[in-house]
């Protein structure tokens, strides 16, 4: 990753935590590693604010959104958490595209 550039990054399993028609384009959104989850080493779970679970950075090449970094490709970029705001919501509010904040 360059210095001074935007990474975004695709979000999913939006569905299966919570209604997101509340999110909105600007929101901010907390990252959180799992680095104990079952399924994949290098996963990022996504909560709001209030500190619900709402998705997961997308990690597979079959659901990271072309022009933005999967789950892995950012996992070493923070500690252990990292805020992003929402930049685009689309799939019916199923996936969105958030951008790092800096």
């Amino acid at each position: 990753m360059k210095d001074n550039e935007c990474i975004y990054i695709t979000i999913n399993h939006l569905d299966d935590f919570m209604p997101v028609m509340n999110l909105k384009v600007g929101d901010i959104l907390i990252l959180k590693k799992e680095p104990d989850n079952i399924y994949d080493d290098e996963a990022i779970a996504v909560y709001t604010k209030e500190n619900y679970k709402c998705g997961y950075v997308a990690n597979s090449v079959n659901s990271v959104a072309r022009g933005t970094y999967s789950a892995g490709r950012v996992y070493n970029s923070f500690k252990d958490t990292c805020d992003c705001s929402v930049s685009f919501i689309f799939n019916d509010f199923f996936t969105l595209i958030a951008k790092l904040k800096e």
